[in-house]
């Protein structure tokens, strides 16, 4: 069994051709999917501005092996992203991802002050 890191992907688009139903519901949730509900989960956290409705982001947290990368871990949140979107009925241009994998991430802690 290999090695398993855990990634968190944050996954970024484009409102494209959204029904007139799909942006009145966007509007109506905004207020769901603002700052205050950002974060990451493996189901994924949706994000958006409503004024204008024009970009989101969502947050997820990957768990795949070490060995496939950073570049899986943006594949398998995309498409999480795409399915979720679809599921919803939001139209949305192409995605890009960013990735961090937390296993090899550097903590710079702050020494401590001594008196």
């Amino acid at each position: 069994m290999s090695e398993q890191h855990t990634y968190r992907v944050i996954v970024r688009g484009t409102w494209d051709g959204l029904t007139d139903e799909a942006r009145a519901r966007l509007l109506a949730e905004a207020s769901e999917h603002g700052m205050t509900s950002m974060r990451f989960c493996e189901e994924g956290s949706l994000s958006y501005e409503p004024s204008p409705l024009k970009h989101f982001s969502m947050r997820y947290v990957v768990v795949s092996d070490a060995a496939d990368g950073e570049e899986m871990a943006g594949a398998i949140a995309e498409d999480r992203a795409e399915r979720t979107l679809r599921e919803a009925g939001y139209g949305f241009g192409p995605l890009k991802s960013t990735v961090t994998d937390l296993d090899t991430m550097k903590v710079n802690r702050k020494p401590s002050s001594r008196r």
